[in-house]
């Protein structure tokens, strides 16, 4: 991934905020390169990490996958057939345009790596403002790590693959180095 961030999307309540989010559910959104990783193979990460049976959720709560054009829209629904008969069930999941995206209050973003307060200050001083840790590849990266997706060596490993200058990648990992968890 590139880059996520939490908000609030598929309603039409204006300016949704967590205490006031109307007709909007709260998602995630992602940003990805497709010739990494395949929109079709995000879908399957989707259904395979949530249970998309469950009936009855508050609209805050629904589960939802919001598409950007018609072509994810139709990968989506046929994905949704296929684990339909995995999960031996009727998916409840919301398929749909996403029309628009509101961005989380700041304290929603990067919640998981929020709970290492000395790791989270040491990567707030690598960043110009709180704006760019949120927009980040790394907090990114670094956020699904504490919940246990992907290895500390295969972050290493990615970080040197990024296209930053040689100087830049030794000091970003001589930093994560030192991050206290």
């Amino acid at each position: 991934m590139i880059r996520t961030r939490v908000g609030y999307a598929g309603g039409s309540t204006d300016n949704p905020t967590y205490r006031n989010i109307g007709d909007h559910s709260e998602t995630i959104q992602l940003d990805f390169d497709p010739t990494l990783i395949s929109f079709e193979e995000i879908v399957e990460l989707f259904w395979k990490h949530h249970n998309p049976l469950y009936e009855g959720r508050p609209r805050q709560y629904l589960s939802i996958l919001l598409c950007h054009n018609p072509l994810q829209v139709e990968q989506a629904q046929s994905k949704k057939v296929k684990w339909e008969h995995i999960w031996g069930g009727s998916i409840q999941t919301e398929i749909t345009a996403c029309r628009s995206f509101t961005l989380a209050e700041d304290y929603h973003q990067k919640y998981y790596l929020k709970r290492y307060k000395a790791a989270t200050e040491t990567l707030l001083r690598l960043f110009p403002d709180h704006a760019a840790f949120i927009d980040a590849t790394l907090t990114a990266r670094l956020n699904g790590f504490v919940k246990e997706f992907g290895s500390w060596n295969e972050i290493k490993a990615e970080i040197r693959q990024w296209g930053h200058s040689e100087r830049a990648k030794i000091a970003l990992l001589g930093e994560l180095d030192h991050l206290r968890w």
